[in-house]
């Protein structure tokens, strides 16, 4: 456990789900429809839980633990128009709002960050928060219309970047904190 919670744990939980998540908003003729859809649901629901992993001991009214919960209730959103049998208009509603809340959730971690003494996990956590906002605003805009798959995905892999970056800056975040305590 790290720092009196799972910050840790949870960005690398939340990186993995949002390569996943990734894989499945790539358009292929390699993997069955379902197959790419079933990689949304789970790795919607892997970024969800490492967004709710982090706040665990966490302050609740500290930045980064409410961009956490903006961005698991933006994964959630998501997921409802993955798997609830509505109409398209409202799955496409859904997988905007959705997108849009992950968007301002990333964006309250980048203010977070910024807040933070200067430091290279900092520049890790702002810059993969920047490209986490950068994607999740790519698929808000892109993401409902047939014609524009492939700018949906490049948002994804974007977010995805932006998510490794993120646990790239908590690990090493982890280790300054290790060494320091030895």
């Amino acid at each position: 456990m790290s720092r009196g919670g799972f910050k840790r744990e949870g960005a690398w939980v939340q990186a993995v789900g949002t390569v996943l998540a990734a894989i499945g908003s790539t358009p292929t003729k390699k993997l069955p429809p379902q197959t790419l859809k079933d990689f949304n649901v789970i790795g919607n629901t892997l970024q969800a839980t490492g967004n709710g992993l982090a706040t665990i001991g966490k302050d609740p009214l500290k930045l980064g633990t409410v961009g956490n919960e903006v961005q698991a209730i933006g994964n959630t959103l998501v997921i409802a128009g993955l798997i609830t049998n509505v109409d398209q208009r409202t799955k496409d509603i859904l997988n905007t709002q959705g997108n849009l809340f992950q968007a301002t959730g990333a964006g309250v971690g980048f203010a977070d960050a910024w807040e933070q003494d200067p430091s290279i996990s900092n520049v890790y956590l702002l810059i993969g928060n920047l490209l986490q906002v950068v994607g999740n605003g790519l698929q808000a805009i892109f993401g409902n219309e047939e014609r524009t798959q492939v700018l949906d995905a490049l948002g994804s892999w974007i977010q995805a970047v932006g998510a490794v970056l993120t646990a790239l800056g908590e690990e090493r975040d982890y280790l300054n904190t290790v060494r320091r305590r030895y």
